[in-house]
């Protein structure tokens, strides 16, 4: 790569730099993200990559894309709606910059963005995030509507021309920026041709010194607007970080540009190591598990599926702890019995959480209250309250998710509830029956600490273990589902095995014609659709990751 401060290319399959002329970047804002987070990307929506030290320089790529025909965005922002009109950015956490020194504002950062505007140029915008006074000399002003906040922003000087690019060439393209310790900041566009483009000028703000997190997307070009796919959409995004080490960036649910996109969050991303670290993370607008860094569940009658990956079966009674990732984020579930046809197994009948300050518990027959009151939420729709947790129904799903990213998903069937938990940051510290102890996917640990290890004894898992993740009532969030619950364990572990083999064996075809292939999803979602009694009881399992560690009770000494 050249280091001299000028326009580059190399056109492919040769690998030599040859100086261009630089290009002029639009005179526009790319603005940062404002507001709540919402539920399609962009805006503080994304997922990002964070590590400890400082990243030298970071790729955005597509791992693959699949169903797009067609996007649309405004131009400059101002409708109407024109084809391929888009942006790439490459975009940095804001971050400590001295260039911030003037202002009055002890929360002042610098942010960066290494963009590429589908009008055919790559450049860096530079900012200066709530400076709250007069901006430096040439630097342009912003301020949102009703803030009293001042930001400022600029370009760089150097901006590179890059051929138009059409969205079926979207799976080839990457942008790159580097960030070097000598003072030279650098965006490089790779086209579908392989062709490399380069604008190398002078760091303005000391990115070198502070670069600790990345995010790629792809969004409306410039000025809050928004790329807009043709339904049927799906994205595999990879933000590489460069970091001076192997190790795999952490992972964030938080975006931090104001452009948007109609895709969401899907699943849960891979983080990888090596020489080249990354995040890979899915954006699609088909329905799919809502997005988090880090997923666990509790389906059934009843499965658990820590954070890590464990998979096994809980079929205790009465009020547990699924999840304590800090005061301001608890999930609580109940958990009654199948007595009296089936005494050792059990079902979610209620899931509750708290966001900060916000109590909510989805209990059944189906209710939605909201700090001890009932409320409601029509299909489709969000309810925003006022600390920042968002109430969302779709179906016979709600959502409940707050700020930070974490969310807990309960989908409402007749006589049972399936549970999601998600965290907005991964790795985190948190307990319950859905964690794991010591970043080890074959232990938990009981709220004493003491630390299980599979396969686990069915004494240990059931009294050391379960006994202590039930909820005292000075810390029940279920009391308003009633206060009466039973409180027991099953006489034994019960499996699909135990099973009459007439009703197993038909069970397990079910499932298998629902799509369940895993040996071990295929026998917990035997279990449950003759025990629900449902056959509908086998379409969770459908769609679950496969374990990657399996318990099984009553096998450890």
């Amino acid at each position: 790569m050249p280091t001299r401060k000028a326009c580059f290319k190399a056109t492919y399959p040769k690998t030599e730099w040859e100086e261009v002329p630089c290009a002029t970047p639009p005179n526009r804002p790319y603005p940062p993200a404002r507001g709540r987070r919402q539920q399609t990307v962009g805006n503080g929506t994304d997922f990002s990559g964070e590590v400890t030290n400082f990243i030298s320089s970071a790729t955005g790529s597509f791992d693959s894309v699949t169903g797009v025909t067609s996007e649309t965005g405004n131009v400059g922002g101002v409708p109407p709606a024109v084809a391929n009109t888009y942006s790439l950015q490459l975009n940095t956490k804001p971050f400590t910059s001295s260039v911030c020194g003037p202002s009055p504002n002890p929360n002042c950062k610098g942010w960066q963005q290494f963009i590429y505007s589908n009008s055919g140029v790559a450049f860096i915008q530079y900012w200066l995030l709530q400076y709250n006074t007069a901006c430096p000399a040439g630097w342009n002003t912003f301020s949102f509507p009703m803030s009293a906040d001042i930001y400022c922003w600029e370009n760089g000087p150097n901006a590179v021309g890059v051929p138009v690019q059409p969205i079926a060439n979207l799976a080839s393209l990457r942008v790159t920026g580097t960030a070097n310790a000598g003072g030279t900041d650098t965006v490089i566009m790779t086209t579908a041709a392989g062709d490399l483009n380069a604008a190398n000028q002078d760091s303005i703000l000391n990115l070198a010194g502070g670069w600790q997190g990345a995010e790629f997307i792809i969004v409306g070009d410039c000025c809050g607007s928004d790329a807009t796919f043709n339904a049927g959409s799906t994205l595999v995004v990879r933000t590489t970080v460069h970091h001076g080490n192997t190790t795999g960036p952490s992972c964030v649910l938080e975006g931090f540009t104001g452009e948007t996109n109609n895709l969401t969050l899907v699943g849960t991303p891979a983080v990888a190591m090596g020489p080249s670290p990354a995040i890979v993370s899915t954006q699609s607008n088909v329905a799919g598990t809502p997005g988090s860094c880090a997923g666990a569940a509790g389906i059934g009658d009843t499965h658990l599926r820590t954070f890590g990956g464990l998979f096994y079966d809980f079929q205790a009674t009465g009020d547990f702890v699924l999840a304590q990732a800090s005061p301001d984020f608890v999930v609580q579930a109940r958990q009654i019995s199948g007595a009296p046809t089936w005494p050792d197994a059990s079902v979610n009948k209620a899931v509750a959480t708290q966001m900060g300050k916000t109590r909510v518990a989805i209990c059944l027959p189906a209710r939605l209250s909201i700090n001890g009151k009932n409320a409601r939420v029509n299909d489709g729709a969000t309810l925003s309250l006022p600390d920042g947790v968002d109430v969302s129904r779709r179906g016979n799903t709600y959502l409940i998710a707050d700020q930070s990213g974490d969310s807990v998903s309960a989908e409402v069937n007749a006589t049972w509830i399936n549970v999601s938990v998600g965290l907005g940051h991964w790795p985190a510290k948190v307990r319950g029956l859905l964690a794991n102890a010591n970043g080890n996917v074959n232990e938990i640990e009981a709220r004493d600490g003491a630390v299980l290890t599979n396969p686990f004894t069915f004494e240990d898992l059931y009294h050391r273990y379960g006994d202590s993740w039930r909820v005292p009532p000075e810390e029940s969030l279920l009391s308003v589902c009633g206060q009466k619950v039973q409180r027991s364990i099953p006489k034994r572990p019960f499996y699909a095995n135990d099973l009459d083999p007439k009703l197993q064996q038909r069970t397990r075809a079910v499932c298998a014609a629902a799509g369940v292939k895993v040996d071990a999803l295929l026998d917990a979602c035997a279990l449950d659709v003759a025990v629900i009694g449902r056959e509908t009881a086998a379409k969770v399992f459908a769609g679950a990751p496969a374990p990657v560690a399996v318990a099984a009770p009553g096998l450890g000494r």
